[in-house]
């Protein structure tokens, strides 16, 4: 079904990559974009892909979404600040546009006549907190147990690892399932869990379809380069071509599931025409899980970089240790992931190639961190 569709946050890294998708395939693309200086720099020079109107405006503010929203008939919410340490000490500007954005975006439908049928949530994989394990000393029958946030007394004293809930032991990671217990570990994941639930109650009364997505790890060609806050890939390269080190945080050994761009703009394209079949909350990860270690020592060598990335035992609070997606359903919405991690550097590492070398900020970044008492 060809649909007229929002996209708000559309000038951001994926939402331009859905543009171009959603306009190939047929649909009539709006964005909404209010090109955050965080993200697209001071003096931002974005062009909308061709086809695509693009609308400069804010998603807290009601006139600004009113206007965007005229004549729609899907939404794709994916206008959200993104930054898990920043959000422990933004957390007022998290909640505004995130939290709040989403309100506005529900206000104005329940409360005018619209012809939305469809909202398509951008979440994140932060809502499930440190994710399902399981623990072979309480639980030999291979039962699900879910750590509570890592203390930050826990990581000062570089007890990287999560025990079980029960007994304290060690527990082995699992892949997380939609179905898991969800419990945030930063303002940022709270913030998210919060989007998710107006977009399934307000859904509900208005009788339109809710899809949600929960993004992993998402990377590729078009990611900031001038965010210090977010995209460990894109901070990584900036390091690579300055000559810098690569610090990792931890031990070098926590694990994320990287999924590229592409995939998950096919995944919110699939999304826009929802099966009956699939339930309405859905993981957009590849289901592997690859350590920091690897994807920076992997990074590197694409990039020829000549600085062998090291160890640290850093740590953020509101970071999580482990966690990598279960995607059965998501395999049955796309077929699953198609970019292998090692093609998608490839092609993430070209393209950073053709960019001009922005400034490292990560110094600064961290430094905002400890000055508050959020890293060590």
């Amino acid at each position: 079904m060809q649909r007229t569709v929002l996209i708000t946050g559309g000038a951001g890294f994926i939402g331009t990559h859905l543009a171009r998708l959603a306009l190939a395939a047929g649909h009539r693309v709006r964005i909404l974009d209010n090109l955050s200086p965080q993200i697209h720099g001071a003096d931002p020079d974005y062009r909308p892909p061709a086809g695509a109107e693009f609308m400069r405006g804010d998603v807290v503010s009601r006139a600004d979404l009113t206007a965007a929203l005229d004549g729609v008939e899907a939404v794709v919410h994916l206008a959200a600040e993104t930054g898990t340490g920043q959000s422990m000490y933004e957390i007022e500007r998290y909640y505004r546009v995130n939290v709040q954005g989403t309100a506005v975006l529900f206000d104005i439908l329940a409360n005018g006549p619209h012809q939305v049928g469809a909202v398509v949530l951008g979440s994140s994989r932060s809502v499930y907190g440190e994710g399902a394990y399981i623990c072979n000393v309480c639980s030999p029958e291979g039962r699900r147990c879910y750590p509570e946030p890592r203390t930050p007394e826990q990581l000062a004293q570089n007890r990287w690892s999560p025990s079980c809930p029960v007994c304290g032991e060690p527990v082995d990671a699992v892949a997380t399932c939609e179905g898991d217990r969800l419990s945030p570990a930063s303002v940022y994941a709270a913030s998210k869990l919060a989007q998710e639930d107006l977009v399934r109650v307000n859904c509900r009364a208005l009788g339109v379809q809710p899809v949600v997505l929960r993004f992993q790890n998402v990377f590729g060609e078009g990611q900031s380069l001038k965010n210090p806050y977010t995209g460990i890939l894109s901070i990584f390269s900036t390091r690579i071509r300055l000559g810098l080190s690569l610090p990792i945080f931890e031990d070098g050994e926590e694990t994320r599931d990287f999924i590229h761009v592409e995939d998950v703009a096919q995944a919110i394209l699939a999304g826009l025409n929802p099966r009956p079949d699939i339930k309405d909350t859905i993981n957009v990860g590849s289901g592997e899980a690859t350590t920091i270690m690897a994807v920076a020592r992997l990074l590197s060598a694409t990039l020829g970089g000549t600085v062998e990335p090291h160890v640290t035992a850093q740590y953020r609070v509101g970071d999580i240790r482990h966690n990598w997606a279960d995607v059965a359903r998501l395999r049955q919405l796309t077929g699953g992931a198609r970019i292998s991690l090692e093609e998608g550097i490839r092609r993430f590492a070209a393209w950073v190639a053709t960019q001009p070398i922005p400034p490292d900020l990560l110094e600064q970044a961290n430094a905002e961190l400890k000055a508050r008492g959020l890293m060590g």
